[in-house]
């Protein structure tokens, strides 16, 4: 069911929040699509759960125009962490404020991009589509909003992605797991059996990108030679749970220790 929202209202709330502090935000943001905004704050499954901060409410101000990418740090290696593809799966988008809060206060090694709602509209109004579409069928369109972010991918020369979502139960997979793929990049499956051994998630990998799901992110990126791998938590569509955020972090962290572009996991 969708989110009732008053616009007027929601602007001026984010708008009231972003200026109530004035604390060192040390990143920088553009976006991928400006046809995507919306309004993180009318869904209050998110909002409730993201730190009260100066880098949320950029954060939440930036994703009213669109696609935020938040970049984080400087030369290689250069990873891309992505959430929020699905926008009625949550765990993992409230997972990338945190994660966002976190590396805002540490030196990195290497270069982190973050997409933390691939389509704010979406998950304003807690919905898997964007236009009608699954944009994890249709990364290899053109036009899509997801074939945007492969070009930003391959614009930003990245070396690995990690796409993060949530799955409910009794759905596809339907548990906590680590999708990779063998063909035709290889690290693929290194990444997805490190961050399940670190994580106690199922390891659920694949011969050749693009055979079980054609236009996923993942699979796009590693039939491009991009290593990349899809997490999962558990949790039901639309809502959330601290075991699930945090679960979701903690896999975010280990994809970036993988790359040792952190040195401890918190």
């Amino acid at each position: 069911m969708p989110i009732l929202f008053n616009e007027e209202t929601n602007r001026r709330t984010s708008d009231e929040i972003l200026n109530k502090d004035k604390n060192k935000i040390d990143f920088n943001i553009r976006h991928i699509s400006n046809e995507t905004g919306g309004y993180i704050s009318a869904n209050p499954a998110i909002f409730n759960n993201i730190p009260n901060t100066a880098s949320s409410r950029k954060v939440l101000r930036e994703s009213m125009e669109g696609t935020p990418l938040i970049k984080f740090g400087n030369g290689k290696p250069r990873v891309m962490i992505i959430s929020g593809v699905h926008g009625n799966e949550l765990p993992p988008q409230i997972a990338s404020l945190i994660l966002i809060n976190e590396l805002n206060k540490i030196q990195l090694n290497g270069t982190v991009y973050i997409i933390p709602f691939s389509t704010p509209k979406a998950t304003m109004y807690n919905s898997r589509w964007f236009d009608s579409a699954d944009l994890n069928r249709v990364a290899n369109i053109e036009g899509s909003l997801s074939n945007k972010i492969i070009k930003t991918i391959k614009e930003l020369d990245i070396l690995s992605v990690g796409d993060f979502h949530s799955t409910a139960p009794n759905s596809n997979p339907g548990k906590e797991g680590i999708f990779c793929t063998m063909e035709p990049s290889p690290e693929s499956c290194h990444i997805g059996k490190y961050i399940s051994a670190k994580t106690h998630s199922e390891i659920l990998s694949y011969p050749h990108a693009g055979s079980a799901y054609q236009g996923a992110i993942e699979d796009e990126c590693n039939i491009l030679n991009i290593p990349a791998v899809t997490c999962e938590v558990l949790c039901p569509n639309g809502i959330t749970s601290e075991v699930a955020y945090k679960k979701s972090l903690k896999q975010m962290k280990y994809f970036l220790y993988y790359f040792d572009i952190i040195s401890a996991i918190g």
